[in-house]
């Protein structure tokens, strides 16, 4: 047949007819795929039908802080009876975490639907693609299946995280958005986004589009400046959130308040179910998103609600009683975490365990956690990733500052037993780094031997 071309993903394929046999190949694809253009993405996307182009798009983009935001965004949907899919990277537990409707991943018998979906396209393609023999990175399968759900699902608005970067993330391949968000920006993935703060936000800010409303924080006033530029150069419209627009912050034990200046109410009190203090931040975000796109159905007491009922996993989670769980793994997210285990009363010690792995600028994070002095007894563990940091590079860097103080665990379960069983009732332990060591706690958790908990 003339412009049709049989792929790799029909042959590899072909017997895949469980959902761990997806999964395994999913995994499997970076083993002999790479990075593929925007252009070549939006073709493949045309190619399955552009399954969002009727979908109301909310893009978020930015070092940290992307995923709760989402979460916030979609809580508040979920609240306004408002349908509403969102698709975050990485996942914890299962590939699955990735694409969910209405508050809840996919289902096996979902995921495997779209999973053959895709590869049956996969199995011919069109001119333009076929003879570059293309296929889907990892990242870019799981946005087109993730695409296929929702349309599947009819859901009305679709909330996008970026995965790397903005501007040639792979997400970036929608052009019809309704708003962008930009979070946070911290030093990570430098070796793609640039040295610095303003380089790495003007990557970021590629998800920028000409009329569209793009909301950021003015809290690192670099970053702001060139987001702004980014945003002049093409026509978008800014939407800042400057640090007096919250105040009155009251943190609790498990909750935050806190108000919020936004255009039609002024000030309004909002409550947040985190101790985490950075996630007033992220909350506020996704406020002045709604505040902006001024939806009816998105009352007030809706926005409270949506607000105060979100829960998103291994970010300052509290696992266990007194055991937290998050994943900060760079300078920025690092320093927002100790922000708030400095504001946690604690007359037991505060234990650590930490992870992460050896791309990541670890030795400045190191340095940042050991110098804090907040920690009593720190450990460390390696993860079982092929990207992970050796277990002697995390003791002996520990080692440079607190001498005999850290101690290296060979596997998750002993750490786990010494650091979080044996712990005092008035201790407090905080499980931080990869959200790769944050996914292998969750799996852990599951197991029968903790279910006294």
């Amino acid at each position: 047949m003339p412009g049709v071309h049989r792929s790799l993903g029909q042959v590899m394929t072909r017997q895949i007819n469980s959902y761990e046999e997806a999964e395994a190949y999913i995994n499997g694809i970076p083993k002999f795929t790479g990075k593929n253009s925007l252009e070549d993405t939006r073709l493949f996307l045309k190619h399955i039908g552009d399954p969002l182009k009727n979908r109301k798009i909310i893009h978020v983009a930015g070092t940290n802080g992307k995923g709760s935001v989402c979460a916030y965004l979609c809580s508040v949907l979920r609240e306004a009876h408002i349908s509403a899919g969102m698709f975050t990277s990485p996942h914890l537990v299962t590939m699955r975490e990735r694409m969910a409707v209405d508050g809840h991943m996919a289902t096996k018998e979902e995921f495997m639907d779209a999973f053959a979906y895709v590869t049956e396209r996969l199995s011919f393609l069109p001119p333009g693609l076929a003879e570059r023999s293309y296929h889907p990175s990892f990242f870019e399968f799981l946005f087109f299946m993730a695409a296929v759900y929702f349309e599947k699902a009819g859901v009305e608005y679709v909330v996008l995280e970026t995965g790397l970067g903005g501007c040639l993330d792979a997400t970036n391949a929608i052009d019809h958005k309704m708003l962008c968000i930009l979070t946070s920006i911290g030093y990570d993935h430098m070796e793609y986004l640039g040295d610095t703060l303003p380089e790495i936000a003007s990557q970021k800010a590629g998800i920028m589009r000409r009329g569209v409303p793009a909301i950021y924080p003015v809290r690192q006033k670099g970053v702001a400046q060139k987001i702004e530029e980014c945003a002049a150069a093409i026509g978008a419209k800014t939407v800042p959130v400057n640090p007096e627009a919250i105040k009155d912050i009251k943190i609790k034990n498990k909750t935050i308040d806190f108000s919020l200046r936004i255009n039609y109410y002024g000030y309004i009190g909002f409550t947040v179910s985190t101790c985490a203090v950075y996630q007033i931040e992220n909350a506020a975000l996704a406020i002045k998103a709604f505040d902006w796109l001024a939806d009816e159905r998105i009352t007030l007491p809706v926005l409270r609600e949506g607000i105060r009922k979100m829960a998103w996993a291994g970010r300052m989670e509290e696992i266990l009683p007194h055991v937290y769980l998050d994943g900060a793994h760079n300078t920025d997210g690092i320093g927002r975490f100790l922000d708030t285990v400095r504001i946690q009363p604690c007359t037991g010690k505060r234990r650590l365990l930490f992870s992460v792995v050896k791309d990541k600028q670890y030795q400045d994070v190191i340095g940042m956690l050991a110098l804090s002095g907040l920690f009593d007894v720190i450990g460390v563990v390696q993860l079982q990733n092929a990207r992970a940091l050796p277990l002697h590079v995390l003791r002996d860097t520990f080692g440079q500052y607190t001498g005999s103080a850290c101690k290296a665990y060979d596997d998750l379960d002993k750490a786990f037993d010494e650091l979080v069983d044996k712990r005092d009732d008035e201790d407090r332990v905080y499980i931080v780094g990869s959200l790769y060591l944050a996914g292998e706690i969750k799996a852990l958790l599951r197991r029968p031997r903790h279910d006294q908990f």
